[in-house]
């Protein structure tokens, strides 16, 4: 009989993942670059949070996305620190390459494509049992480029109201393609988490379908 919630107990790794995401965070929310730019960038992550808390005892995704879900936080809650335009690192690339723009936020919505793929592929296949295959990898593709326009659009009502003070905010750069790069970033990256890692996602969800036999 196959435990229809996935549900296996906390392992060791969760723990060490919630440990290093708790120490980033802390990290994060001292002395930021604007507590107000923070407050914004820092409360999608936070909701996220609680809902891959709540959603635990439901299904457990298999480990690696808890993973790559740790790095996406990491990499969000470093541009609440810095703010997206102003990250160290990248500006250093900026300016030794002689770049137009910090490219720091195409490296978040990149991975706003992949990581939610991963999760939506995993929700899918195991809770509603979708077939794989065209159909699958297209609903899944759709949604996350779904939800990084629902960012974007939350993005502008906040420029709407909050004017020239969430500026950095938006990260525009003075780049006024900049939502719609951001999209096709978030695009790309779920059309590589489903057709390049497919088979890999999938050795990983039999693996724990087959410890749920009992």
């Amino acid at each position: 009989m196959i435990n229809p919630y996935g549900y296996s107990g906390v392992k060791r790794l969760h723990v060490i993942l919630l440990a290093i995401f708790s120490g980033v965070f802390i990290w994060s929310l001292i002395k930021p670059k604007s507590y107000l730019i923070w407050s914004l960038e820092a409360i999608p992550i936070v909701i996220g949070g609680i809902v891959v808390i709540w959603y635990f005892k439901r299904l457990q995704f298999v480990d690696f996305i808890y993973i790559l879900i740790l790095i996406d936080f990491i990499i969000a809650l470093i541009g609440a620190h810095y703010t997206y335009g102003a990250e160290p690192f990248f500006n250093w690339i900026k300016e030794t390459l002689g770049l137009s723009r910090n490219y720091y936020d195409r490296l978040s919505h990149l991975l706003q494509g992949i990581v939610p793929a991963f999760i939506v592929r995993e929700i899918l296949i195991r809770e509603y049992k979708f077939r794989r295959g065209f159909m699958l990898t297209s609903v899944v593709i759709l949604t996350c480029l779904g939800i990084s326009a629902s960012y974007e659009l939350i993005e502008w009502v906040i420029a709407a109201v909050g004017g020239e003070a969430v500026e950095p905010f938006l990260g525009l750069q003075g780049d006024d393609w900049d939502p719609q790069w951001d999209m096709f970033c978030a695009l790309v990256g779920a059309v590589i988490s489903t057709t390049m890692f497919n088979k890999f996602h999938d050795k990983h969800i039999k693996e724990v379908e087959s410890k749920n036999l009992y």
